[in-house]
């Protein structure tokens, strides 16, 4: 079914977070604020038939299902550490095909600049987005979005996941699409997408526009850097007893992708 990449990070394999944990102890606001809400909550959701739709600065905008999109694509699995903005972190399987290859097939014009993703828009599957507690109100301002510099979004370890564990992508997960760009905060993978912009301007997401003072464009991992209210130099490992762990800077992909912020204040990266 695919290719295996273990990705190792400091020159050690990673130890996968145990499947019962990582399909169960997510965040998903969509669904709700508890981190038991998107499994409890998504039973019914269908994540099939799944249309994306490709828009912006392409060739050709055009829309696709996506069992129809990977099938185009190189499906492999990549073990990835995986950092909340919360100070956890989990070491994921992934299955998806990086995207720079879809960049490359849809054949954007010069102009573009920055991608951004957007959740799909369903009150009915998504009980969050018609409002808290069934009021007019929302906790953020739906659909979800999120982007990344079309630079980010062609480095080889960013992918476009459908997959984990060796099987498709459950509802808390994301399904049936969703981003992994593992030297990021959990925040800025994007679930269950639903469209695909590529654009001229730097876009703003959905977190930067909710709270800017404590979410910016990059959400890049770093140690050094604090959330304005709590530390991000250790981390709690979900399923591993013991004491936290150090943070590793850029989630430990420091020598694969630091090049991309050359010459950037790393505070202003977050």
């Amino acid at each position: 079914m695919s290719q295996q990449e273990m990705i190792k990070v400091n020159g050690q394999a990673l130890a996968n977070t145990p499947e019962d944990l990582a399909t169960s102890y997510n965040n998903f606001y969509e669904f709700g604020y508890s981190k038991s809400d998107p499994k409890n909550k998504s039973k019914d959701f269908k994540a099939r038939p799944w249309e994306i739709s490709i828009e912006g600065e392409v060739e050709k905008p055009f829309k696709i299902l996506v069992d129809e999109l990977y099938k185009k694509m190189t499906l492999v699995e990549r073990v990835y550490r995986f950092r909340c903005v919360e100070a956890w972190s989990m070491v994921i399987p992934w299955i998806g095909f990086e995207l720079r290859e879809l960049i490359e097939y849809v054949k954007p014009t010069k102009e573009a600049k920055y991608i951004r993703f957007t959740t799909l828009y369903d009150p009915k599957q998504f009980p969050m987005q018609g409002g808290l507690f069934g009021l007019n109100t929302s906790f953020l301002d739906f659909p979800y979005q999120e982007s990344l510099r079309l630079d980010e979004a062609m480095h080889p370890l960013t992918i476009l996941a459908v997959g984990m564990y060796q099987k498709k992508l459950l509802p808390q997960n994301g399904a049936p699409i969703r981003l992994v760009v593992p030297w990021k905060y959990g925040y800025k993978m994007i679930k269950s997408i639903h469209k695909i912009e590529f654009l001229k301007e730097q876009p703003l997401s959905t977190w930067e526009k909710e709270n800017p003072k404590e979410y910016g464009f990059y959400g890049n991992v770093d140690p050094q850097v604090a959330h304005p209210r709590w530390s991000q130099a250790s981390e709690r490992v979900i399923g591993q007893r013991g004491g936290r762990v150090p943070t590793l800077y850029l989630n430990g992909y420091a020598k694969e992708v630091e090049y991309l912020y050359a010459g950037l204040d790393r505070t202003k990266l977050y």
